[in-house]
Parts: structure tokens; sequence; C-alpha cells
């Protein structure tokens, strides 16, 4: 986008146009947007469906819808979007026909035929999306001596090293426990909450270590790690309880120093990792006390506050930016649940997530996870049948694979932001339009621009005094990509 100041500063002449698609003005100083749809009713799939050339426009009047794009004001660097890479997904690639497992790697990992995935996810043993509860470890070994993945080396290993290959020999892979084994904890259970008893708190810390070793071992790097999944819920399933202060003291005390001793101060700690609800009380308990602080990354967060009746509060993302701003944030889990296979293709899944991106991004968040990367025809397999929807569907019967909107709602981020871009500012005109937009270390400018609405909105994507006129289809999400020629 230097470019495109620099054109504009020196005075070069950006020819007129009529603004329709596939119109090509002859200039040396043209500006090129192409522009890239999903679409209900429509056969649109991340496809292109205008090309335009910025042209002067000036200053718009109020009856004139916009998009206002302003690459001069930059905030966060992106670290990329991905998803989870579960026992439940692994294992349901592994009974798919070759052909089609070739097909999900390259469609979610290849940023030319798919949509380039860079982020990834990963459970410390057993979580609900596994196909029972299993552990690491021998019952009663606080030494650790009995540690083994080789659980994970039957299907989750071979589909996270393949995932690293399809994504060009690089994924950014984090991990979480749901829930240390039964024995460290007050309830003696895996499951149902309950609490990690004072007495394993640093084998529990140890514990850790071991599993970051044992993949790295195996040559699937650890970007990071998360204290706990959801620790404040106390579920049918995995699951562990950790109040504030109690995240806090075992960040400071065990956790921290632990990963420091073993030569991991590279590793990523992800603080909280549950609801927008609880963030800024969480974040502000934690990040607020220095010592645990300095061990700490980021805030990660889920989506699911809505759940409990209280409606998607994103502001809440962007207080803990605003109070912490040498602090990261991390979307680290959200699904539609309760899945249903004659519901696959509601148009409303793919909206969940283009608001939920579009706001999280916009509130200073550098990196962005989805739940499960693929689940079978029964939205599992999970242990406690907390059945779900993930944007990719296989029909592990017959081999089919079955796309939601989802997916091409999440491309439209995934495939044109691409690690280290800078959020810029993205502004609109009209409520009926949300958005945002980040400058690539190429140059490249991606505007998200998404409509939920019934109407078909002409508005204008406005940088600097030069303008295009852009069709937004009813219930649609854009892309358009901004290159100077």
């Amino acid at each position: 986008m230097k470019n495109l100041v620099l054109f504009l500063g020196l005075g070069f002449i950006l020819f007129a146009n009529p603004l329709v698609a596939g119109n090509n003005p002859a200039g040396p100083a043209t500006i090129k947007v192409t522009v890239y749809t999903t679409a209900e009713k429509t056969d649109y799939r991340l496809s292109v469906t205008e090309t335009l050339y910025l042209s002067d426009f000036g200053q718009p009047l109020e009856t004139q819808p916009c998009v206002f794009v302003d690459p001069a004001k930059a905030f966060q660097t992106f670290i990329g979007i991905g998803a989870a890479l579960t026992d439940a997904s692994a294992e349901t690639f592994a009974k798919m026909p070759k052909a089609k497992q070739q097909e999900i790697l390259q469609k979610y990992f290849d940023v030319q035929q798919g949509i380039g995935y860079t982020l990834a996810r990963t459970n410390i043993h057993s979580c609900d999306f596994s196909s029972g509860s299993y552990t690491y470890v021998k019952d009663h070994d606080v030494a650790l001596t009995s540690f083994s993945i080789a659980h994970d080396k039957e299907f989750r290993i071979p589909f996270i090293k393949q995932a690293i290959a399809a994504a060009g020999g690089k994924l950014t892979l984090y991990a979480s426990p749901w829930s240390p084994p039964a024995w460290m904890k007050d309830n003696n259970d895996m499951l149902h909450g309950g609490k990690l008893m004072p007495a394993f708190h640093q084998s529990w810390a140890d514990y850790f270590v071991k599993f970051i070793q044992a993949y790295q071992e195996e040559g699937i790097p650890v970007w990071g790690i998360s204290v706990q999944n959801e620790p404040m819920a106390r579920q049918k399933w995995e699951s562990c309880i950790y109040t504030a202060e109690e995240e806090r003291d075992f960040i400071k005390k065990f956790l921290g120093p632990t990963l420091q001793k073993a030569g991991m101060t590279d590793k990523k700690l992800i603080a909280w990792d549950h609801n927008r609800d609880l963030i800024y009380q969480r974040a502000s308990t934690i990040l607020s006390d220095p010592e645990a602080a300095k061990y700490v990354w980021g805030i990660g967060f889920h989506w699911y506050e809505s759940w409990t009746g209280g409606g998607n509060i994103y502001d809440n993302v962007k207080r803990v930016s605003e109070a912490f701003p040498g602090k990261h944030l991390i979307f680290t889990e959200g699904c539609a649940e309760s899945f249903t296979f004659s519901k696959m293709n509601e148009w409303k899944w793919g909206e969940m997530y283009g608001r939920s991106m579009i706001n999280d991004f916009n509130n200073g968040t550098v990196g962005w996870t989805d739940w499960n990367i693929l689940l079978d025809e029964t939205g599992g397999p999970n242990h406690v049948q907390n059945l779900c929807f993930a944007p990719l569907h296989a029909n592990t019967k017959t081999g089919e694979l079955y796309y939601l909107n989802s997916f091409y709602y999440i491309g439209h981020f995934s495939k044109f932001i691409r690690p280290g871009a800078k959020r810029i500012i993205s502004s609109t005109s009209r409520g009926q339009l949300q958005t945002t937009a980040f400058e690539n270390t190429d140059g490249k400018i991606a505007v998200i621009v998404m409509n939920q609405t019934d109407e078909k909105i002409q508005y204008r994507l406005w940088i600097a005094g030069q303008a295009a006129e852009i069709t937004s289809l009813p219930h649609s999400i854009q892309t358009l990509v901004v290159e100077p020629s």
C-alpha cells in the first residue's frame, strides 16, 4: 500500500473508468481492485465477481454508501487463522479415501487452491472430541516417568504432520489441556469440573514440558500453550476449574518458572482460553500482577458467552486491548453446537463466523482459531455426545465431503490476510455493512465487507480520494484485494 500512497502523493493520474466489471483502462498508474464474493442463493463461493479500478472521486456525499480505508493508520500484527486438529478430526480424516484426504489438506492449507490456514490448536491428551478419556501417564505417577504420547501416534500426530506439510512446512501450533489426570484433581475425575490439587501443581506444570518435548521429538514444533481450556466451565466432559487468582498463581509460581527452567521461554503462554464475558476480569487479575504477567504472551477467548443469554460481548475484547496494549489477544475456539445433518446448508453458520472475525480483529485480535477442522457425518466422534458443526464434514461411510458456507466465510479472511499483515482502518457509512481491513507485507490490501441484510447495496471503496463502485449482494461476504499495477 506504500506504493499506492506514493502514487497518489506524487500526483500520478488514475484514469477515470465507468466502474464496471472487467473494465481495464489504459495507463501506468491504475490501481486494480479484485472482488471475491460468497453469497446466499448464488453459486458464488470465493468467486471473482468484479475487477475494478480506482478513479478520482473526492468528497463522498451522505447519500453515497462508502467503505473508507486508511492505510496510514496501522494496528496489530496478524499471526494467522486456522482450526483445531483434534482427535475427532484426525480419526475422521483417517477413515477417508486417500484422494479425499488430499482434498481436505489442499482445501484448508494451500493458499492458491484452498484457504491457506497457517494456525492450529490441538488438545493435550483427551478432550470431548476424543473417542474416550485418556492421559499420557499411569495413575499416581507424580514423577511422570511413564509419560508417553503413544496414543496420539495412531491418528493425531500423522494428521498434524500432513497438515504441516500441506501448509508448506510451517504451521503455528499451540496446545491446550481440558483436564489434568483424574488423580491430580479433588474430584478424582477428568470430567465434571473439579480442581487441580495443590500437591500436584508442580507435576502438572512438568506435564506441559513433557508434552512439548515429546511432540517436538516427533518433528512437530509447539509454538505455545494455554493454561486451561474454559477454566470456569464445569462440563460433562474433560474440564477443570481455576478462579482468576488460582490461574494467576499457578502461572507465576509453577507453569511460568517451569517453562523458563526448561529453556522454553520462546513458547507463547496463553491465559483464560474461555468466553468474552469474564475476559476483562480474568485478564486484569493476571496481567496486573507483574510476576504473573511476565510469563504471559496473551489472552485467549471463545465466543460461547451468548449461550448464557448475554449476547456476543465483542467490546470486552477491546477493553483488554486498551488496558494491556503490550499483550496479545487470540481467538482460541468457536463453533456451532447441536449438530443436525439436515441443517448443514443454513446460511447463518457463515454469518456467525463473519461477525465474530470482523469484530474480533477490529478489537485487536492477532489470530483466530476455529474449533474442529473436520468432523464426521454425526458431528463427532465425541465421547459425551456433545456433537457440533464444523466448516467441513466427511461422510465416513460414503467418502463424501460437505462444505458448509462457514468454510468460505473463513476463507475470505484466511486466504487473503497473511501472517505479518497489519490491520488498518476500514470504516463504513452504512450500518448494514460490516468491515475490517489488513495490509499484507507485499503491499496488497485485503478489505472484508459483509452484508447480513436482504438488500443489495451499491457502495464505494474509498481510499485517499480514489474510489470504485461495488455491488454487495444480500447475505454476502466480499474480500476486496487492492493491488497497485
